[in-house]
């Protein structure tokens, strides 16, 4: 990973807690200079504050932006290379938990968490890759997905639809990548597991022993990265890969076998489904 050495430049969206903040502090041990941004500017305030407490000088950075207005991420942009010079890794990790309903109620919930989940991150790349790719340094861009975006189990409709479409961006921005001549700049799909963040807290005031932390997370993110993976499928403490695999396989066939829509959750298939994950 020749953009994760001292002296190099990570930007991170929703840095201020969760996964994006302890992105921050493991890039700052690898004794990179970061910018983390988030909407809520007394967070950040605090994670800068903690950040800034283990570096030996004035590395972190943290800037107030919401990733649904495409102008702010323009600013984070121009704000990064001015500190930095260049940027060698995009984090667009700011998501939101919003339940909106039925597919039919609530437009205006369902937007917001599109504007949030899928505009943040294609906002976030189009400010900064052409910018990563003028300067011709190592990068790497990494999108946080979800499973929930790939299985799409039933009950946060909108959530799902947003992080659907974040796999699917991050897919054609990965391979339109590839079709430049000597890139240096590679794309990522970071999908986590059941991780115990600030949003999660708010429904289980003690972490659950099934999740992960983020530190966990983003260790496990690490080596997959060295690896130069571009889906990034975190386990945690409850399901190991071959429980994902086998639940993003019986996904697919849905539609190679013309199976009804979401047929995990459809009760003439649960005995099936059973069967299946028993092998």
């Amino acid at each position: 990973m020749d953009w994760c050495n001292k002296g190099h430049a990570a930007v991170i969206t929703g840095g201020a807690s969760g996964i994006g903040f302890a992105a921050a502090r493991r890039f700052l041990a690898d004794g990179m200079h970061v910018m983390i941004a988030d909407r809520d500017t007394d967070m950040l305030a605090a994670a800068v504050e903690k950040l800034s407490k283990g570096t030996a000088d004035s590395r972190v950075i943290g800037k107030a932006c919401d990733v649904s207005q495409p102008e702010d991420l323009e600013r984070l942009c121009n704000a990064a290379f001015n500190a930095f010079g260049a940027v060698h890794c995009l984090m667009n990790n700011a998501g939101i938990g919003v339940r909106s309903g039925m597919p039919w109620e609530n437009a205006e919930t369902w937007r917001t968490v599109m504007e949030v989940n899928l505009w943040g991150v294609i906002h976030g790349c189009q400010a900064f890759i052409p910018k990563m790719l003028e300067s011709g340094v190592p990068g790497a861009v990494i999108n946080t997905g979800s499973k929930q975006g790939i299985t799409k189990p039933p009950g946060s409709y909108g959530y799902n639809l947003s992080k659907a479409g974040v796999v699917a961006y991050s897919e054609c921005t990965a391979h339109a990548l590839r079709q430049i001549d000597d890139c240096a700049l590679s794309a990522h799909l970071l999908i986590p597991g059941f991780v115990y963040t600030g949003m999660i807290a708010r429904f289980l005031p003690d972490m659950p022993p099934t999740a992960w932390t983020s530190e966990q997370t983003v260790d496990f993110m690490m080596r997959s990265l060295e690896r130069g993976d571009f889906y990034i499928l975190c386990p945690d403490n409850e399901t190991p890969r071959n429980v994902d695999e086998k639940r993003i396989q019986w996904n697919a066939d849905d539609i190679i076998r013309n199976r009804p829509a979401l047929s995990r959750w459809h009760p003439d298939f649960e005995k099936a489904f059973a069967d299946y994950m028993k092998d």
